[in-house]
């Protein structure tokens, strides 16, 4: 059961870790604010599947805020730039690839403390992985530590003691392959959601791109089929 007093900001892209995320927060019974991007990315895709997501598993509300990271570019997401196909797992396990948004993380999660403070929110719940995952720096356990420790001293709810900003990462220390499983038990319908980098038309998953490669391991390592495969 949701408690209204206990509230959350859920940073939701549509894919299958966040989609997780928000399910794991409200198991615990928060009552979930869904915040997805309009950042200048590639495609929408994963826009509408957040929409599904959120509507699915019962967000109180999803906004999509809007920002321009195609101001900057230096990323094959908001860039031109060609999104790296049929990467071997040892070449993904090391360095940094060009999917990476610069500060992408820091600009998200910043909006989404703007957000929680304006709710009495204390908690913000986020779906980043340090384990399969493609190597992007603002995805590992000390760098949530320090936006943590900022988030406390950056708001006015913060400096007067009314809130304590509480970072979750439910899925940080698991293999992709326990992300589904804890979804799926959890009740996420993982045909809603998109991962993929560069999809074809109707949001088809180019099945070749870090994220879509590491997403079949996942499944194959649970011993299941993605719904997003047919054929």
């Amino acid at each position: 059961m949701k408690d209204a007093s206990k509230r959350a900001v859920v940073l939701l892209s549509g894919g299958l870790d966040s989609a997780t995320a928000l399910a794991a927060a409200r198991s615990e019974g928060y009552a979930c604010y869904a915040l997805s991007f309009a950042y200048g990315q590639r495609h929408k895709w994963e826009l509408e599947a957040a929409k599904r997501v959120a509507q699915a598993l019962g967000a109180v509300e999803h906004r999509v805020a809007e920002i321009d990271l195609r101001a900057f570019g230096g990323s094959a997401l908001t860039d031109e730039i060609a999104v790296p196909k049929g990467r071997a797992p040892e070449e993904m396990a090391h360095g940094i690839p060009v999917t990476y948004v610069p500060a992408r993380n820091t600009i998200f999660l910043s909006f989404a403390l703007a957000w929680a403070e304006v709710l009495g929110a204390s908690d913000i719940f986020l779906g980043v992985n340090a384990l399969d995952y493609s190597g992007y720096p603002d995805c590992r356990p000390e760098y949530i530590e320090a936006f943590e420790r900022m988030a406390n001293l950056a708001t006015k709810a913060g400096v007067e003691g009314r809130q304590r900003m509480k970072m979750h990462t439910p899925l940080i220390a698991l293999t992709k392959a326990q992300i589904i499983a804890k979804g799926l038990a959890l009740g996420v319908d993982y045909g809603l959601t998109s991962s993929c980098y560069d999809p074809g038309p109707e949001g088809r998953p180019c099945r070749e791109c870090d994220a879509c490669l590491l997403r079949q391991k996942g499944f194959a390592e649970a011993g299941l089929s993605d719904p997003l495969i047919r054929g």
